[in-house]
């Protein structure tokens, strides 16, 4: 049976792994594969994803209310930021509705694909971050920028690439400062994951709302803020090349267990 204790921690796990761009799929994959832990089910993983919903909101609230301000009052900045997230938003969208349930069973089924992703991602963003020395800034972000940003979105179906690490490293590709990376990589994850709450929430009221549930709620709304203020105050002096080191120590104890269980 699925405890409290069990959702807390895996909340706690979504909460942190969905911002910092480590992959949080893969962690909510690998926990319960390396302890034995029973599936939680689709209506615990949807709460998850709701719990960060509600970190985005109490971090960038004054954002997202500019930016709605802005279009009846005109504020050039705020409406420019919007359209540039919307334009971001649309590729990832489409991409994810056609390819997500390919995606997600080929990947949680083969743990070492996994692992392959993780160690991937971890050395492109350890060579974008280290060696690409321009730095624009959120202002200075055209469409074309934005639209390749949410591209990079769309692999983040698999589990292993992360959704922040996908577009972090993008960003940074693209020249943008690292503080900056961060906070567009977060306000194009806000529409992506109400989006998706909002055709998954009906799974949650089908299976109903039980402790574990709640608990997992809490809990990845708590672990999400600490992640989002966490990351964006440590990259403002620091590099992104932790979390590539620590992708690639993930990777190779993922790739070692899945080699010896075979």
């Amino acid at each position: 049976m699925f405890s409290t204790f069990q959702a807390i921690i895996l909340g706690a796990v979504q909460g942190l792994t969905e911002f910092l761009p480590v992959s949080s799929s893969a962690h909510l994959v690998l926990i319960p594969w390396l302890f034995g832990w029973p599936d939680p089910g689709l209506a615990f993983d949807v709460a998850l994803h709701l719990g960060t919903l509600v970190a985005l909101i109490a971090y960038y609230w004054r954002d997202w209310t500019g930016m709605a301000v802005s279009v009846f009052t005109g504020n050039t900045p705020q409406r420019r930021l919007l359209v540039l997230l919307i334009v971001a938003s649309i590729p990832g969208a489409i991409i994810g509705l056609a390819l997500e349930k390919q995606a997600e069973t080929l990947f949680r089924e083969h743990k070492l694909l996994i692992g392959a992703a993780l160690g991937l991602l971890g050395v492109v963003l350890w060579l974008v971050d280290k060696y690409n020395t321009a730095e624009r800034t959120l202002r200075q972000l055209t469409l074309f920028d934005a639209a390749a940003i949410g591209l990079s979105q769309a692999f983040a179906i698999f589990p292993g690439v992360s959704r922040s690490g996908a577009t972090i490293t993008m960003a940074r590709f693209l020249g943008i400062e690292r503080q900056d990376a961060a906070n567009f990589s977060f306000l194009m994850a806000t529409p992506i994951i109400a989006g998706a709450g909002m055709v998954e929430g009906r799974k949650i009221i089908h299976a109903g709302i039980n402790a574990q549930v709640g608990w997992g709620f809490i809990a990845a709304a708590i672990f999400g803020l600490i992640a989002i203020v966490g990351l964006v105050r440590f990259v403002r002096t620091r590099t992104y090349v932790p979390f590539a080191w620590y992708r690639l120590a993930l990777a190779a104890v993922v790739i070692a267990i899945a080699l010896a269980r075979a």
